[in-house]
């Protein structure tokens, strides 16, 4: 039983409210009092002080039954907006979201610099500027959520990036020095698998999300909360041995799943069996459109890789939804199908396993999402996208 003083359980209510509205997208008053068990009086209170707030909005319903209209409450999705950054190794992706967590505008940019100093200038000089398109609106530019491919600490601050070499930066503090705004930094992986569970596994406490595209991360939700370890930084599966005795790996280790089944070494095999200097995701899919013999031996033996570390991740994890983010898997026809007949062990047993759709924008989608639950302070957070979305592919 929660007890407390009056403004505790009144902050409580208010959240519950909130996010109930959020859900459902539009709802009555009537119909809050029913899913939450608060009486009518305490949701019209509450109501009545977002309202105040400017959180949410009412409408009033069209309809040609007798009587009066219903007034259907909905979050306020213009009153202010979320920046969620993915800062991958090669290039950057801003996603601007309104409050329900539809994205509005999506940008991305080619990173040419490797140094720290240069990297948090540009941010700052970007963060500046989307915090100024959107500073007409009622609350602006609420939060920044930085997405980091690398293991960062609980205090947020950042342990190691193997990509750019960094080793203990403080960005979210160096950000602050210049912008006056609420910032946050998490791990890639884990945001990634916060915009499975919030946009489309609603109801799935056990997802595991294992992104490809430039080593290999992986965000883990237990209990529908997400897992980061003692000191943050529980899902670094890329650097799980495979191979006693393989190939070098810049952590220090040899062998490690991220050489064999990350996209970068796929393309990076496949190159050097060509013969060219580098090849891209579009030179593979026409690759498999035509059969090539190459690709195909290729990505036998990558499924094959990839199966080996997903056995050893299941028996450990026993996932309910097992979610891979990968543009190459989605152009391999039959994919999982493959992948599914290499998870031969008696003991591995998972719910679901899919290929994920939002692709490349899963860490700024969830970025974004996890920022508006901060901003709202709500227990959690169901959004839907809306059929018109574009992601970036």
């Amino acid at each position: 039983m929660i007890t407390g003083d009056g403004a505790y359980i009144k902050k409580i209510n208010r959240s519950i409210i909130l996010s109930k509205i959020v859900e459902h997208g539009m709802i009555s008053r009537a119909d809050l009092s029913k899913i939450t068990g608060l009486n009518k009086a305490t949701i019209s209170i509450q109501v009545a002080d977002l309202l105040s707030e400017n959180l949410i909005c009412e409408t009033r319903l069209e309809h040609n039954v007798v009587g009066r209209r219903p007034i259907m409450l909905s979050i306020n999705k213009d009153a202010g907006y979320v920046l969620g950054i993915d800062l991958d190794y090669n290039h950057i992706q801003y996603m601007v979201s309104d409050l329900g967590g539809n994205p509005v505008q999506h940008d991305s940019i080619e990173l040419e610099i490797d140094s720290y100093e240069e990297l948090v200038h540009l941010l700052i000089k970007q963060i500046k500027k989307y915090k100024n398109d959107y500073s007409k609106k009622h609350y602006g530019l609420v939060s920044v959520m930085i997405g980091i491919h690398g293991t960062v600490n609980k205090d947020e601050s950042i342990y190691f990036v193997p990509s750019h070499q960094w080793q203990n930066k403080s960005l979210k503090t160096d950000l602050m020095k210049e912008l006056d705004m609420d910032i946050s930094i998490q791990n890639n992986a884990n945001l990634s698998a916060y915009s499975e569970r919030v946009y489309k596994h609603h109801e799935s406490n056990h997802l595991l999300c294992l992104l490809f595209s430039s080593g290999i991360g992986s965000g883990i939700m237990i209990d529908g909360k997400l897992h980061k370890g003692f000191h943050g930084y529980a899902g670094e599966m890329g650097h799980m041995i495979i191979s006693k005795d393989g190939e070098a790996c810049r952590c220090g280790n040899r062998g490690c799943w991220e050489l064999y089944s990350s996209e970068p070494s796929l393309l990076a095999r496949l190159a050097m069996q060509l013969g060219v200097p580098k090849v891209t995701h579009d030179d593979i899919q026409s690759l498999l459109a035509k059969q090539d013999p190459t690709i195909l031996q290729l990505m036998k033996q990558y499924i094959i890789d990839l199966s080996i570390g997903l056995n050893n991740i299941i028996n450990i994890y026993n996932p309910e939804t097992l979610v891979l983010t990968s543009e190459l898997l989605k152009m391999y026809p039959n994919a999982i199908e493959e992948i599914k007949n290499n998870l031969n062990s008696a003991v591995s047993q998972y719910g679901e396993l899919v290929i994920s759709d939002f692709g490349n924008s899963s860490c700024a989608l969830g970025a974004c999402a996890l920022a508006i639950q901060r901003f709202l302070e709500v227990p959690e957070l169901i959004l839907t996208l809306t059929e018109d979305t574009v992601l970036v592919k």
